[in-house]
């Protein structure tokens, strides 16, 4: 729990060395039984989400869909007000909240009063008026990264090689690839480091978007002929997730569009 909470600080210290950071907000969520899970939300300061964070205690059960959820239902508790979905008039890349929700845990099993659990369920209800407009707990322009520290009680005897770190191998991961975010497994406090600089990184404006194929495959191309329709690469076009980057304004930090991403009427 204290390098948890270290990570945390680590990762505000980093942050804050841009100048963009000015505008942040950070939110506390737990493990415990909602509301008292949120510890730091819309109305509190950044001296009561440092307290908080100071006087974290381990209690509660492993309980990691329905925290998931408080801290998705927190994020989208203003959105219905301010109309920033737009439901049914198009989707606009250029209306957006972007947050990352970072959860540290130690990737053990997710225990819950019903019993142990190995995958991972997000409660579908949610209190929120308005959420049967969306079918997914998150949004487009939220993103969802796990901390899983797999951090050994003795010292290592091999030499580590730090090249890349790579995803772990619990329930959470394919909840942050669904978000456009991903899972890092933790072996090391040096390694934790290259993870906060790297989610540093990730703090960005943009929305994720499926891209669909449509249509047949090109035709293959002729030896001796450029190929016109491909100048970015070898790779055809094809089904993707991606992150598009939203260019704020750069006077006043607020993107500017005009033009929506028409929604698929027909199911």
């Amino acid at each position: 729990l204290d390098t948890a909470k270290g990570a945390v600080e680590t990762f505000m210290k980093l942050r804050a060395r841009d100048p963009a950071s000015r505008g942040d907000r950070y939110m506390l969520v737990t493990f415990e039984e909602p509301p008292y899970a949120i510890k730091a939300g819309w109305k509190e300061n950044h001296a009561t989400f440092m307290n908080e964070l100071k006087n974290l205690q381990a209690e509660g059960l492993t309980t990691l869909g329905q925290s998931l959820r408080t801290a998705f239902d927190l994020l989208n508790l203003n959105r219905l007000v301010t109309g920033i979905d737009n439901y049914g008039q198009g989707r606009n890349p250029f209306f957006l909240e972007p947050a990352i929700i970072i959860t540290i845990t130690d990737g053990s099993k997710l225990t819950t009063t019903s019993g142990v659990q190995d995958e991972l369920h997000l409660p579908l209800n949610s209190p929120l008026p308005g959420s049967e407009l969306t079918k997914e707990p998150f949004r487009w322009d939220q993103r969802l990264f796990a901390l899983v520290l797999r951090l050994p009680g003795t010292m290592s005897v091999e030499t580590e090689q730090l090249t890349g770190v790579p995803l772990d191998d619990s329930a959470i991961t394919p909840m942050c690839e669904v978000t456009g975010g991903r899972s890092y497994s933790v072996c090391s406090p040096r390694m934790l480091n290259q993870c906060l600089e790297s989610l540093v990184q990730k703090v960005q404006s943009g929305v994720v978007i499926n891209f669909e194929k449509a249509g047949p495959d090109p035709s293959p191309v002729e030896d001796g002929q450029p190929d016109i329709s491909r100048p970015f690469g070898s790779q055809p076009w094809h089904s993707c997730h991606k992150l598009i980057y939203v260019r704020p304004n750069p006077k006043t930090g607020v993107p500017i569009g005009h033009w929506p991403v028409p929604e698929s009427f027909w199911p």
